[in-house]
């Protein structure tokens, strides 16, 4: 039996680890599923930027009373083609022509905050990373490319509020090997002859590189990504409202994670409280018994 759980440990462990070492390492999302405000400025940019395409099928409007909006409220600044209140949050988009026009058809977005995570991360650390990882590529149908998901066929819908910025990219690898792909992080190699590719993707996404070749580089394949804004305050106002909408969108995955927050705090106190009692109770009730 020792041996099996050893085994399964191992296992566990192992995958785990060749797991961690695919993929762009996400940031930690802020965490302000408690902020009101924060959340009413996420539920204003996700009908402005998300419900076009995507739908929130399993949320309705009038559920946004919970976040301090009223009725009136979300009728004047959320619906804009004659959906109710008691709506659900679904488009007008066919699944069908979707697929016909993107390639595939845009997902529901109702409980993404949940299936996007993993060991890796939150869901809403991979959304926050996603929406804050998108640079001009002009090799892509799109115009954009994304260091989380690389090729992504979705364009950057929020690019107009984060504003111009470059991206760097910084390629460690054996000389004559292949460099790994965008966002990737690669496997280490053990070249004899190494070489390092700088390529640099401009605001309008022009992409030029610069190879060097390196003498007694000792630090295996690597990649390393660096943005520069145009507009630092106009990104950091950008960051925030993603704050804002990541936020939003971990809300409508669980709407009554708040209420379960609260009142699992009285439910721990009282197991406390009855776990005190219960223990006077049983010395009590044993003390003449031997």
């Amino acid at each position: 039996m020792k041996k099996l759980l050893g085994a399964l440990v191992l296992m566990l462990s192992s995958s785990l680890a060749c797991a961690a070492e695919g993929g762009f390492p996400l940031e930690h999302a802020p965490d302000r599923i408690n902020n009101l405000v924060a959340l009413q400025n996420g539920a204003r940019l996700f009908v402005n930027y998300c419900l076009n395409c995507h739908s929130a099928s399993s949320m309705r409007y009038n559920r946004l009373k919970d976040i301090g909006l009223t009725d009136v409220q979300i009728r004047d600044n959320l619906l804009f083609t004659g959906e109710k209140v008691g709506d659900l949050m679904t488009i007008a988009m066919a699944p069908k022509d979707a697929k016909a026009w993107f390639g595939a058809a845009p997902p529901d977005l109702s409980v993404i905050a949940r299936a996007k995570s993993s060991h890796a991360g939150t869901g809403a650390d991979y959304i926050y990373t996603y929406l804050r990882a998108y640079y001009r590529d002009t090799s892509k149908a799109t115009g954009w490319n994304n260091l989380v998901f690389p090729n992504v066929g979705m364009p950057h819908v929020l690019w107009e509020r984060q504003g111009p910025r470059e991206l760097t990219t910084t390629t460690y690898h054996p000389a004559h090997a292949e460099a790994p792909a965008e966002g990737a992080k690669p496997a280490a190699g053990h070249g004899k002859a190494w070489e390092k590719v700088t390529t640099v993707y401009d605001v309008n996404g022009i992409a030029t590189s610069k190879t060097e070749a390196l003498t007694g580089y000792m630090g295996g394949e690597r990649v390393e990504t660096r943005f520069t804004s145009k507009d630092p305050v106009r990104t950091a106002a950008f960051d925030n409202d993603v704050g804002d909408l990541v936020a939003f969108m971990s809300y409508i995955a669980e709407p009554a994670q708040r209420e379960r927050t609260r009142l699992g705090v009285w439910v721990l106190l009282f197991l406390a409280i009855f776990a005190v009692i219960a223990w006077r109770l049983n010395a009590v009730f044993w003390k003449d018994i031997k």
